[in-house]
């Protein structure tokens, strides 16, 4: 992992697009048998989240193989990433600057590495919203995935069904710095 590098990018070029798709494919391999992880579907997510406000993906690189990404945007008190959720959500939360972390993913051989970890935070480091917001199957590695995020600082804020193929999930919620801590 010495070889690591963080790359920003601010728009869903084709090549910044591939390399996404390719990514998600490989991370997702177990999964993409199921309706909504199936590689189209996640294109059509892809290109829909590549053209919303503050869109961000970092892709790590470890000796110019891309090893990771995270990608998320901006959202807003009446962003249905809000509208969707079970349970109506305190306007206090919802009306705060938020980035919503749309995915996040590893490839095996760096997973347990921290590669993750050092992806989210190169994406939250620049940021200008207040929380970050992200949605995980309680299910995923046996529920290692929702220990590891309430390990980086999430709290799980409510349930949520984005779509009839989707799994139930949880939503997930934690300040994108320590307060009194600038970008």
């Amino acid at each position: 992992m010495t070889g690591m590098e963080l790359r920003h990018h601010l728009q869903l070029t084709a090549p910044v697009r591939q390399a996404l798709i390719d990514l998600y494919r490989d991370v997702r391999a177990p999964l993409l048998h199921l309706p909504n992880y199936r590689p189209a579907v996640f294109a059509e997510r892809l290109e829909r989240h590549g053209c919303e406000p503050g869109f961000e993906a970092v892709i790590g690189r470890d000796r110019g193989q891309a090893v990771g990404y995270a990608y998320g945007n901006t959202i807003g008190p009446g962003d249905r990433w809000w509208s969707r959720m079970d349970k109506p959500v305190p306007e206090e939360l919802a009306a705060r600057p938020t980035l919503a972390l749309k995915e996040i993913g590893v490839r095996t051989p760096w997973r347990g590495t921290g590669t993750a970890r050092r992806i989210h935070d190169e994406l939250l480091a620049g940021r200008g919203e207040e929380q970050v917001t992200l949605m995980v199957n309680p299910a995923a590695g046996d529920g290692k995935v929702l220990a590891l995020y309430e390990a980086w600082g999430y709290e799980a804020v409510n349930e949520v069904r984005p779509n009839p193929e989707a799994p139930p999930l949880i939503a997930m919620l934690r300040p994108i710095r320590p307060e009194g801590s600038r970008p």
